[in-house]
């Protein structure tokens, strides 16, 4: 009885939302759809705390959302609902360290790397959590959100063919350099600068989240793969041609590595040659340990199965060109 009085208040809460109101544009759909993308996560098992932080996993899911259910002219901006959110009752900002997020002249938060850069997590009522948690009161919490807010267009939602996230996982793995940073510039000259960050956010995401997958998890140099019942992960995606270079989120332009030969790697200590074997800098000087770079020298890096994700030759030519340190 206390539970489904304590759900009911929640309810009435979520349907109670405080929302900019345009004459125009209608009600701001940000926030339901942030709880819906929240909810998302939960299902997934990428959110296990009532400490919300802010993820590529998070952002691109409140995106494929809104490409799906949200038809009005509003800006698909994640940092807005993420920041506005306090002003409802279950939802905190924990800054990190006591620093101060940086606000606009109108009170609104400046960007995405703003609001990353000042807070720590956003923190839930552990008892709205707790009903997230519950797949049964997590349904209705879902359901009463879509009636509520998109009764038109909630049959949307099961769409998953062509929707943002898929679009964007294809142009990852599928598109060739050329064509993706053409894409790239063009949303940078479409778009605002607060978007255009987030639009970059995601796709790096993306890039993260798919290139250790094609490598089976492994290290391509050390080979270590480490497998767990826990979101564990020991292997990094490592851009070979930097994306502030590039503009390349591309499978072309990445392999899996640890975090150590991956700083080693963007430091020029090691590179790959036109063979795909690894090459250790003669400018290094290292103690012999069981951890020594130089027993990599000359090993064949692990491929992908698929030939067509291959990390391509001239991004590893620019990096012994340019980084590698002879």
């Amino acid at each position: 009885m206390e539970n489904e009085e304590q759900l009911a208040k929640y309810l009435f809460q979520l349907k109670k939302l405080r929302r900019d109101k345009n004459k125009v544009r209608g009600a701001a759909p940000h926030k339901p759809v942030l709880l819906l993308a929240i909810i998302e996560g939960v299902e997934k098992g990428d959110i296990i705390s009532n400490r919300i932080v802010i993820s590529p996993e998070l952002v691109l899911s409140f995106k494929s959302i809104w490409s799906k259910i949200v038809f009005t002219n509003h800006s698909p901006n994640f940092s807005l609902p993420f920041f506005h959110m306090k002003s409802e009752p279950f939802w905190r900002l924990i800054s990190l360290n006591g620093a101060t997020i940086p606000v606009t002249s109108s009170n609104s938060i400046k960007s995405l790397r703003s609001l990353k850069d000042a807070l720590a997590f956003a923190e839930m009522d552990k008892a709205l959590f707790s009903f997230l948690l519950n797949p049964i009161s997590r349904e209705v919490i879902k359901t009463e959100l879509l009636d509520f807010y998109f009764p038109d267009t909630k049959d949307r939602l099961i769409i998953s063919d062509g929707d943002f996230a898929s679009q964007l996982q294809d142009q990852v793995l599928n598109n060739d350099r050329f064509t993706y940073a053409e894409r790239i510039a063009e949303l940078r000259s479409k778009m605002q600068v607060s978007d255009f960050e987030e639009e970059v956010y995601v796709r790096s995401g993306i890039f993260k989240r798919e290139i250790p997958k094609i490598y089976n998890y492994t290290c391509a140099i050390s080979g270590l793969r480490i497998e767990s019942t826990i979101n564990a992960q020991l292997v990094d995606a490592c851009h070979i041609t930097p994306f502030s270079i590039s503009q390349d989120d591309t499978v072309g332009n990445g392999f899996s590595l640890t975090p150590t030969l991956h700083r080693a790697f963007d430091r020029g200590l090691i590179t790959i040659n036109e063979d795909y074997l690894v090459q250790i800098s003669p400018e290094m000087t290292e103690v012999d340990s069981a951890y020594s770079l130089k027993q990599f020298e000359g090993k064949q890096i692990l491929l992908p199965e698929n030939p067509l994700y291959y990390p391509l030759q001239e991004n590893f030519e620019r990096h012994r060109r340019e980084c590698f340190l002879e």
